[in-house]
């Protein structure tokens, strides 16, 4: 947990991703409706991230790939990834395949992300400066939050650019300039 304190990488490590018990586990309630509280080994369960990074760090599960990175979302992404929601298949897609991409056996998830982050990024660009507010709001809901906020950021850029452009002061007077000097 890097970010403690941070609600984002709370809600990103509540995220849950599909293990693999390596080692029986006594014990434990992972499903409320199970007669005995052990795990077997090579039972697939869900579990939060938090609780599935710490389980892999004693090498009891094996982490799986979540259905938010399957082969489904990699071809839509490939196919147009500005149209695809993300926020749908999870809202903190990008900070969790970060935190994800160490731990599981794909390597290409870095790849899927930093592709997917610049086409959506190149794209977001564009609808700050030419979409006005109203049409905003259709394309906002399928972003995610990280997304989210890097168009919040470039609109409330935007807006202040175009503040200062076309009102207030251009130059002003460093207030030094104004003194005479001593004569001597």
């Amino acid at each position: 947990m890097a970010k403690y304190y941070d609600i984002d990488d709370i809600l990103t490590e509540e995220e849950f991703a599909p293990v693999l018990f390596q080692k029986p586990a006594n014990g434990v309630t992972i499903d409320p409706s199970a007669e005995t509280n052990c795990v077997e080994q090579g039972a697939k369960v869900e579990l939060p991230f938090w609780l599935a990074h710490e389980l892999h760090l004693r090498q009891a599960v094996s982490i799986n790939l979540p259905a938010c990175f399957d082969q489904k979302t990699r071809l839509e992404i490939q196919a147009d990834a500005a149209c695809v929601d993300l926020r749908s298949r999870c809202p903190y897609f990008y900070e969790f395949g970060c935190k994800l991409q160490p731990l599981v056996t794909d390597r290409t998830i870095g790849i899927l992300l930093s592709t997917a982050f610049k086409i959506r990024y190149k794209e977001r660009l564009t609808k700050v400066f030419t979409a006005t507010h109203l049409t905003a709001s259709k394309f906002l809901p399928f972003l995610t939050i990280e997304e989210t906020n890097l168009y919040e950021a470039a609109h409330l850029s935007m807006t202040a650019f175009k503040k200062w452009r076309t009102g207030g002061p251009r130059f002003q007077r460093a207030s030094i300039l104004g003194r005479k000097r001593k004569e001597s």
